[in-house]
């Protein structure tokens, strides 16, 4: 069976967010690392984190699905979950240990892409634990970010930001293995497809949300 592709539409709400979330990821960087104003950094993570979470919603709910959007969603979680830690070790509120682990797990899982092309899938389905991990990462930026500040309430918020750091770090490795199972499987189970039958860079297994 084919697989049924999205309408091929660019001008959708949850497009217009993630294209605003793309946008500020450098002027989070520039916030936080150049001008020092981590008000503002703060608030870009707390709408991004929420926009996020809005745009698979608007998607699903208005049936705004569409090709850019199966693209541009996803590539702006990614790059969200590299240009934000590694600006926060810079600044030396994260350790870079803990920026290491996220990003070796997302190459591992990017450096899989050719095997699942040669199947004729795209992308493996995204997990229940894959999808609390960044939730819990999402979460725990801004709140490690508070709990900087110069208040008596920021130890208290910089505490939950860890608790959810760290919770979001272990889970971010546990769907990693739980990939590496459907992934094991795919390439027992699933023979070679030649290059004509491979997915466009929009068909997937199963929406990111």
């Amino acid at each position: 069976m084919e697989p049924v592709l999205p309408p091929n539409r660019v001008l959708t709400v949850p497009n217009a967010l993630s294209a605003v979330r793309l946008a500020l990821i450098p002027v989070f960087v520039y916030a936080l690392l150049v001008a020092h104003a981590p008000g503002w950094a703060v608030a870009i993570l707390m709408f991004s984190g929420a926009s996020d979470w809005a745009d698979g919603k608007i998607a699903r709910t208005l049936n705004q699905s569409s090709r850019l959007g199966v693209l541009l969603d996803p590539a702006v979680d990614r790059l969200y979950m590299a240009a934000v830690p590694i600006a926060l070790a810079f600044s030396g509120i994260v350790p870079w240990w803990f920026v290491v682990i996220l990003l070796a797990r997302d190459g591992l899982l990017a450096a899989t892409l050719p095997l699942l092309w040669s199947r004729g899938l795209s992308a493996l389905p995204v997990t229940y634990i894959g999808k609390a991990a960044t939730f819990a990462l999402m979460s725990g930026f801004p709140l490690v970010l508070l709990g900087t500040w110069e208040a008596l309430w920021s130890r208290v918020v910089g505490a939950c930001g860890w608790a959810f750091l760290i919770w979001g770090m272990y889970a971010y490795l546990w769907a990693f293995a739980q990939y590496a199972v459907q992934m094991t499987l795919v390439l027992r189970r699933m023979p070679k497809v030649d290059r004509a039958s491979r997915p466009s860079a929009v068909t997937k297994v199963a929406d990111h949300g």
